[in-house]
């Protein structure tokens, strides 16, 4: 499927479709297969506007750069590159360079999740075996060739480039499997039945029945993360769905998910999600 992309030829396609009733989560919005020599040629992910999206870019010639989060790659040939905007990233063609890369754009909350994933699991630069680049130019060829694409057929390309991506990523063995302590288990329980609640680190110490340094050493080699950001990725992924699923304000939410107040929330949400939370629900639901 790769040959007969390139086959196709150099190509821009932008979608433009109905607003629908039952909204769908991962959307192919535009697609492409360019070249760029000798040009200015620069994206920058804080200056994209604040409607979260995801761009997936692989290259068949030539080479591009990536600064993601100040981490440098170099976009060779066969490596696809995968970004979320907005994110302190930037990609670009160096001066006198040659890159030629076909790419996707998506949107919907689905897509973006399992952005998040692949580039918690593989970061933004992964190199995928023949059969999955394969699947990637299917998906983008469809969204440039396909004839009056209705929102189903543009949800059936995302969701391949997707489900190439995390194939790639995390393949067929299912993730090992570690026993967390029991007494960690039981912490882990109370966070999530008390989100609202005293969650300091002491706090879950005592219920750990650990000293607060043993504990702090324990959770995060059993979880990968320590405890406070184990509470406040919790708190914030609270926070996503009520902002989502309710019409609650910003002030109300905090009272539920152990905030002081909306503005201590707000911040914290910005500096997470790079979205204040009114701007998230607007954007997603739009998006989705």
């Amino acid at each position: 499927m790769l040959s007969q992309l390139l086959q196709h030829g150099h190509d821009i396609r932008r979608l433009t479709l109905s607003r629908s009733a039952a909204p769908l989560h991962c959307m192919a919005v535009s697609a492409g297969y360019e070249q760029r020599m000798n040009e200015v040629y620069s994206w920058d992910g804080t200056k994209r506007g604040s409607a979260p999206f995801l761009v997936i870019q692989h290259t068949t010639f030539g080479e591009g750069r990536l600064d993601y989060g100040g981490a440098q790659y170099r976009l060779s040939p066969g490596q696809t590159m995968i970004v979320t905007t907005p994110h302190a990233h930037r990609y670009w063609l160096e001066r006198g360079g040659h890159w030629e890369y076909f790419w996707l754009l998506l949107n919907g909350r689905e897509a973006l999740r399992l952005a998040r994933e692949i580039l918690d699991g593989a970061g933004p630069v992964v190199t995928l075996e023949a059969d999955l680049v394969d699947r990637l130019a299917a998906a983008c060829l469809s969204v440039l060739t396909g004839a009056e694409l209705t929102p189903g057929a543009a949800s059936v390309a995302a969701y391949s480039a997707m489900t190439a991506l995390h194939d790639g990523t995390f393949g067929t063995k299912p993730a090992p499997e570690t026993p967390v302590p029991a007494a960690l288990a039981r912490v882990v329980a109370h966070i999530e039945a008390h989100l609202a609640g005293n969650l300091q680190v002491g706090h879950l110490a005592d219920i750990a029945e650990m000293s607060r340094a043993h504990f702090v050493r324990s959770f995060s080699a059993a979880m990968g993360t320590s405890p406070s950001e184990f509470v406040m990725t919790r708190r914030l992924e609270r926070v996503e769905r009520l902002l989502l699923a309710t019409e609650m304000t910003v002030g109300d939410i905090a009272g539920l998910t152990g905030f002081a107040d909306g503005n201590y929330l707000a911040k914290s949400f910005r500096r997470q999600r790079g979205l204040a939370p009114l701007a998230f629900r607007a954007t997603r639901l739009e998006s989705g």
